[in-house]
């Protein structure tokens, strides 16, 4: 049996995206589902836009979700040739060539003006959707050949007419698309770099790719690539559009978007659980057959059928992945978490342990535990409204106990029956006497977290120890 090989290949134009990482994740997924390989390229002839670190950042984002390619520009395979799209110029020229002298590309003269003029023509025949004619360029043989000598020509394929080309989306099912409302297009710009529509389908063949997973704006793609396949007597592989990611409302995300974080170095940067991003991702458009959520990568990987890809759009729900996160932020070792905390030198091991064991049972990210670490490094004033009765009692109970947890949570208690208080009236007022906080985690933890000597100064306490 064919080995199965899957690709993520993105442009290093930016940073890895939600949408980019989702892909990537799924043809992972899919790979070692089947044993088979997952493979990192890089389309970057696109040279202006590329970014420095664009490549990098790719990777080291992908490594961080724990997507680690079995082949990539760092680690290649060299009976599948480059894997950096800029270094295979000379294999793409090598195809382009044979497919002119075979007839099924040949040398298009038009300029950009000229194309522009062919385009309003077909408009004012009633034609909105251009589709590039060949002969409609009269120049003589000499412009041709100063064209020929200055470089000013594309490469266009000559598509077959009125053919239909087919395939079973592994997604959406059977899609079809006639030649005819293609047009013959560009597979080498002037600057002598392919296209992508070329040079990904020379990518994928000497990769010996078998199965591509990708969102579904590659969807019109898809027919001239087939072309391609078709021309060149190569066997394509087997395409599976995803559906898109919107946000809350249900609009597509957008970059330009500022309500929402959608690169993947962000959620690194705020300190989230990688496993908890990958898992999260996995059920975004995707759904195991028992419904189970909270899964591992290595359940993931087991569980992943394709067939449970969804046909409908995915909402990016944040609420929902920092419930993800906070399930596995619970699971997660205390000396790990507490080597990413920004602990001052006052707090010893067991205090951190504490404030570990407390905080992440709440908190979903280690940006959100830094924040509240904050809370305890504040000066505490003293209360200035000692007339209530549930302050009072709390404050004899207190004082005449032991500082620890155990005794401050007995205080608590004792309080509540002494003063037949409960609820609000008892836990929010102590809260607010002796913390100045309203909302927190348990109240007996947070005020031994904060300490004998603060809790103490704030209430008013004498302390005689």
């Amino acid at each position: 049996m064919k080995e199965i090989r899957t690709r993520y290949a993105p442009s290093p134009t930016g940073f890895l995206h939600i949408g980019g990482a989702r892909t990537a994740l799924f043809n992972y997924l899919f790979a070692k589902h089947n044993n088979g390989k997952f493979i990192f390229r890089l389309e970057d002839t696109d040279v202006s836009r590329n970014v420095i670190g664009g490549e990098e950042s790719q990777l080291n984002n992908l490594a961080w979700l724990k997507i680690i390619p079995d082949e990539s520009p760092i680690n290649p395979n060299e009976k599948f040739g480059k894997y950096r799209q800029t270094e295979k110029l000379e294999r793409y020229n090598e195809i382009i060539e044979k497919m002119i002298k075979d007839g099924t590309a040949y040398i298009a003269f038009d300029s950009s003006n000229e194309l522009e003029e062919q385009r309003k023509e077909q408009e004012a025949r009633g034609i909105m959707s251009f589709r590039y004619d060949k002969n409609w360029l009269k120049i003589s043989k000499e412009e041709k050949e100063k064209r020929l000598r200055n470089k000013e020509y594309s490469i266009r394929v000559a598509l077959p007419k009125n053919k239909v080309y087919s395939w079973n989306d592994l997604v959406r099912g059977n899609i079809s698309v006639n030649t005819d409302e293609i047009g013959d297009w560009v597979i080498q710009k002037s600057d002598g770099y392919p296209t992508y529509n070329f040079a990904v389908v020379v990518d994928d063949h000497d990769m010996e790719i078998t199965h591509v997973f990708r969102g579904e704006e590659h969807i019109t793609n898809t027919p001239k690539q087939l072309a391609i396949y078709d021309l060149l007597n190569w066997e394509n592989p087997s395409f599976g559009h995803l559906t898109i990611i919107t946000n809350m409302e249900g609009k597509k995300l957008s970059k330009r978007d500022t309500t929402l974080s959608q690169f993947i170095e962000d959620y690194k940067n705020d300190g989230y659980i990688p496993d908890a991003i990958f898992n999260f991702l996995a059920l975004l458009g995707w759904t195991s057959d028992d419904a189970t959520e909270i899964m591992s990568i290595e359940e993931l990987i087991k569980k992943f059928d394709y067939h449970r890809l969804s046909k409908s759009p995915s909402k990016f729900d944040i609420n929902k992945m920092n419930w993800f996160s906070k399930q596995y932020m619970k699971k997660e070792n205390n000396e790990n978490l507490i080597s990413k905390i920004n602990f001052s030198t006052n707090h010893d091991q067991l205090w951190k342990n504490l404030f570990i064991e407390t905080y992440k049972q709440s908190c979903c990210n280690i940006k959100e535990m830094n924040e509240s670490l904050k809370i305890y490094e504040q000066k505490l004033e003293p209360i200035k409204d000692l007339n209530n009765n549930v302050i009072n009692e709390f404050i004899n109970q207190l004082k005449s106990r032991e500082f620890t947890i155990e005794n401050i949570q007995e205080a608590i208690n004792k309080t509540k029956a002494i003063t037949n208080t409960s609820g609000k009236e008892l836990f929010m007022t102590i809260r607010k006497a002796t913390t100045n906080l309203e909302h927190g985690p348990e109240l007996s933890k947070t005020i031994f977290l904060f300490g004998k000597e603060k809790i103490y100064y704030r209430l008013g306490i004498k302390n005689e120890n």
